[in-house]
């Protein structure tokens, strides 16, 4: 279920009219952009920035650029986005920083989307920086990253319902094969990951566990400095259980080196129109404390930045 309180019915030109009246003068009433923008939902925010355009002859995401800064201003624009383009923007900036597990944030966008969903975020990237998904990940890649990261943004998967047992135990025994000889680099294990429709990987995934006693991703792990394993694990987990594994992306993002602010934005602002209330309640049962109380405790200290984010959680 989705966390986002939005009107079922609000004014695109009263909206627009109220944002450009929070950019006039010296300050910006950024309460008044929060009162709007994390109250509605994709198809109001399409029609807004249309108004906007309409009305004004500008970007409202370029007004908003202009107005606000920082990690604020940053979460706002990427929210304010359609979602094909904002995960485009997401899987461009990822392979250009190329921080510690950029390439999660592929896979994320990869594994989770549907494949309607995966075809629209691709177009919208060309569209956008000029180049094919498939050519960036392959540009900025290597080695065996490269070929899973290119299998899976380059795939159309199956979305119906219909599955083959008999094909998922031969692929659970292939895949013990492969873990039993350490052969992590076999072309199959990409092959089946990257084609196979995610209902059906999920009944490989049970019929591999019922059959070894063990999940598949324990059979991948290895040295944590192993980028490719740790690859193939998150690939596993989106396919199987993607709420589970954005909530595992929350819990992460604090450690010794501090608070991964994009990774708990990124989630929330992706996730505030599908699941996140069932990425909360997981949240909250593994470390007994609600995702609303971790941001207003441990997310940065602009408080704009952070009201934004609790707006999206539901907390009005």
């Amino acid at each position: 279920m989705a966390t986002l309180v939005a009107p079922k019915d609000s004014s695109p030109i009263e909206d627009a009219e109220t944002i450009k009246r929070a950019c006039k003068g010296l300050g910006t009433d950024e309460r008044a952009l929060i009162s709007i923008l994390a109250h509605r939902n994709e198809a109001q925010r399409k029609l807004l920035r249309q108004a906007y355009l309409d009305l004004y002859h500008q970007d409202l995401i370029q007004q908003l650029k202009c107005e606000v800064s920082g990690k604020f201003e940053r979460s706002l624009c990427y929210w304010t986005m359609e979602p094909a383009e904002r995960d485009a923007a997401y899987a461009k900036e990822a392979l250009e920083k190329a921080t510690p597990n950029y390439y999660k944030i592929i896979i994320e966008i990869g594994c989770t989307r549907t494949s309607e969903e995966l075809l629209a975020i691709k177009r919208s990237y060309q569209f956008l920086y000029k180049h094919s998904l498939e050519e960036d990940v392959a540009s900025h890649t290597f080695s065996d990253i490269r070929r899973l990261l290119v299998a899976i943004v380059s795939t159309y998967r199956y979305e119906g319902h219909v599955i083959d047992e008999s094909v998922a135990i031969s692929e659970a025994n292939i895949i013990h094969q492969i873990i039993e000889k350490k052969d992590f680099s076999n072309d199959e294990i990409i092959r089946i990951l990257s084609t196979r429709s995610k209902k059906q990987l999920c009944v490989t995934f049970n019929s591999f566990r019922n059959i070894y006693g063990s999940t598949i991703t324990k059979g991948f792990v290895a040295s944590p400095s192993d980028e490719y394993l740790d690859a193939l694990r998150t690939t596993i987990r989106c396919i199987k259980y993607p709420q589970r594994y954005f909530a595992k992306v929350l819990r992460n993002a604090k450690n010794e080196l501090g608070v991964d602010d994009d990774g708990v934005s990124r989630v929330i602002i992706t996730r505030a129109e599908e699941d996140l209330k069932e990425i909360k309640d997981l949240y909250f049962k593994r470390n007994n404390v609600t995702l609303e109380d971790f941001v207003t405790n441990n997310i940065s200290a602009d408080g704009d930045y952070k009201n934004f984010l609790l707006a999206l959680l539901g907390r009005t």
